[in-house]
C-alpha cells in the first residue's frame, strides 16, 4: 500500500493528460484523493514494517504529515471540481497533472527513510508547482514563479550539498558513506564533528527556505498572493510540511549525536522568532488579503520552529500545529479564492462587504482568521497553547514573552485587514462577476472549519497517541 500512495497519483496523473475533455478532466482529483486518503487511513493504523534496506518505512512522523497532505488534498481535490467550473476558458490539464504528480511526491516524502531519496521527492514537489503558480498567466504570476523557482531551488541546492557534507562526516568517520536515516541514528555519536556541524547548517538553510522561515521567506508574498486560491493552500498546508518533516530528519540526527542539538535548537528559536516578528510588522494594514496570508504562513512556520526548538513538552504542540496550521490556512484559501472570484480584485480597497455578497465565503474567511490567530475552541489554541506553556515551564521566558507579544501584534494586524472586508455594504462601483457560492465551493471549506471545531474540542485518541509517538521519536532518551 506504500508504493500505491506513490503510484496511484501517478497513474492519475497521466490519465489527467489523455484525457481531452476540460469537465471531465477535474473529476479526476477527488476519485484519486478519496483513494489516496482511504490507503492513508488504512496505514496510519496498521503501517507496514521498514523494507529491506531500511529505506522506505512510515514511523510516526511520516504518518503526521501524510495525514495532513492526504485530507488536505483530499478536500481541496472536491473544491478543484467546482473552481475549475468558472475556469473553462483556460485548459486545466498542467494544474491537474501537477497537483498529482504533487501529492505522489509529498507522499514518498513522509515514508522515505533516505534523505537523499527524501531530497530528490522534495525537488520535486517544487517543480511540479511552478506550473501551477503560473495559472493565472500575467505578468505578476509569471514573476511569483520565477521568484520560487530561484529561491527554492537554491534552498534545495543548498541542502544538497548539505547531504553530501553529511555523507562524508560518515566517511571520515571510517564508516561507510550513507544517508539512510536508520544508519546515521545507530552511528552518529561517532560522525566527524566538523562535517556534521556544516552539514546541519546547510540543511537548516536549505529547507529553512522551502519551508518559508524568515528571512529565507522571500518567495512566499508573491507565491501565495498570485497562486490559484487552491494551489496556495497546498503551498501552505502541504508542500511547507514536507519541508518542516526533513527538518525534523536532520533533528534527529543531530539528537542522536549528542553534539549539534543544543545549536540546532538555538538556530530554530532564533528563525522562529525572527520569522513571527516579520509576520507581525508586514501584516500590519496588509491591503492585499492573499499576501496576509502568506506572512500569515511565514509566522505559523515560525511557531512550528520554535516548538521544535524548545522541545519536551512543546513537540507534541509543534506537531499537532502543523496538523491544525495545514487545515486553517486550507479554510482561508479556500475561501479568499471565492471572495476574489467575485470580486475581481484581492485588496481591502475594493474587496468589502463579503458576508453581505458572499455570506458562506465570508462567514468561513472570518471563522479561519478567529481559528489562524489561535483562539478559542478551535484547535491551533490548544497547539499554540501547548508551546507556549512549555516555554514558560521550562525557564525560556524571554521566547514565551516574545511569542505572546508577536501572537498579539499578528491579531491585531489581521483584525485591521479582516474585518474591515467582511463586515459593512458592498462597493457600489464593483461589477458584478459570474461567481456564486455552490456546494463544491463552500462545502470543502466548511468541512475543514468542522474539523478543526472537533480537534479544538475533543481530538480523537487515535490522533493523541500518533502525535505522541510522534513526538517520543524527539525526545532525549536516558
Amino acid at each position: 500500500m506504500l508504493f500505491t500512495l506513490v503510484l496511484l497519483p501517478l497513474f492519475g496523473a497521466l490519465l489527467a493528460w489523455i484525457v481531452p475533455n476540460n469537465r471531465l478532466r477535474p473529476l479526476i482529483l477527488p476519485v484519486v484523493a478519496t483513494v489516496h486518503l482511504v490507503l492513508t487511513a488504512l496505514l496510519l493504523g496498521n503501517a507496514p514494517p521498514p523494507s529491506p534496506g531500511g529505506w522506505i518505512w512510515l514511523d510516526p512522523l511520516g504518518k503526521v504529515v501524510l495525514l495532513c497532505v492526504s485530507l488536505l488534498f483530499a478536500v481541496c481535490s472536491f473544491y478543484a471540481v467546482g473552481y475549475l467550473s468558472y475556469r473553462q476558458e483556460r485548459s486545466n490539464r498542467v494544474l491537474c497533472l501537477g497537483l498529482l504528480v504533487c501529492l505522489s511526491a509529498m507522499g514518498m516524502v513522509t515514508m522515505t527513510q533516505h534523505l537523499g531519496l527524501l531530497w530528490v521527492a522534495l525537488e520535486t514537489t517544487t517543480v511540479a508547482m511552478a506550473p501551477l503558480i503560473y495559472f493565472n498567466r500575467n505578468a505578476r504570476s509569471i514573476e511569483a514563479t520565477w521568484k520560487y523557482l530561484m529561491l527554492c531551488s537554491v534552498g534545495i541546492g543548498l541542502a544538497l550539498l548539505g547531504l553530501l557534507f553529511l555523507a562524508y562526516s560518515t566517511y571520515v568517520a571510517h564508516h561507510d558513506a550513507t544517508l539512510l536515516l536508520g544508519t546515521l541514528l545507530r552511528s552518529a555519536r561517532d560522525l566527524n564533528p566538523g562535517w556534521l556541524h556544516a552539514a546541519v547548517i546547510f540543511l537548516l538553510v536549505g529547507y529553512g527556505s522551502k519551508m518559508g522561515l524568515a528571512p529565507l521567506h522571500a518567495w512566499k508574498p508573491d507565491a501565495y498572493g498570485e497562486a490559484p486560491g487552491l494551489v496556495g493552500a497546498l503551498l501552505a498546508g502541504g508542500l511547507v510540511n514536507c519541508a518542516f518533516l526533513s527538518i525534523l530528519r536532520v533533528y534527529q540526527i543531530c539528537l542522536a549525536s549528542g553534539l549539534e542539538i543544543r545549536f540546532f535548537q538555538q538556530a530554530l528559536l532564533v528563525m522562529g522568532l525572527l520569522s513571527m516578528a516579520l509576520a507581525a510588522v508586514f501584516m500590519a494594514r496588509q491591503a492585499d488579503f492573499k499576501r496576509m496570508l502568506a506572512y500569515s504562513s511565514v509566522e505559523h512556520m515560525g511557531i512550528l520552529a520554535i516548538g521544535l526548538g524548545l522541545g519536551k513538552g512543546a513537540l507534541y504542540g509543534a506537531l499537532f500545529h502543523l496538523l491544525n496550521n495545514g487545515l486553517t490556512k486550507g479554510v482561508l484559501f479556500l475561501s479568499s479564492a471565492n471572495i476574489h472570484r467575485s470580486y475581481s480584485n484581492k485588496t481591502t480597497n475594493v474587496v468589502k462587504g463579503v458576508l453581505t455578497r458572499l455570506p458562506w465565503s465570508g462567514g468561513l474567511f472570518l471563522a479561519g482568521f478567529i481559528a489562524i490567530t489561535g483562539s478559542p475552541p478551535f484547535s491551533p489554541f490548544i497547539s499554540e497553547y501547548t508551546i507556549v506553556s512549555s516555554a514558560f515551564i521550562d525557564g525560556h521566558h524571554l521566547v514565551g514573552g516574545l511569542f505572546l507579544l508577536f501572537l498579539g501584534i499578528v491579531f491585531i494586524g489581521m483584525t485591521l485587514t479582516v474585518l474591515p472586508m467582511v463586515m459593512g455594504a458592498p462597493p457600489v462601483d464593483v461589477e458584478p462577476t459570474d461567481y456564486q457560492d455552490r456546494l463544491l465551493t463552500v462545502g470543502p471549506p466548511l468541512f475543514m472549519m468542522v474539523v478543526i471545531l472537533v480537534l479544538g474540542v475533543w481530538p480523537p485518541e487515535f490522533l493523541v497517541t500518533l502525535l505522541k509517538d510522534g513526538a517520543a521519536m524527539l525526545e532525549v532518551h536516558p
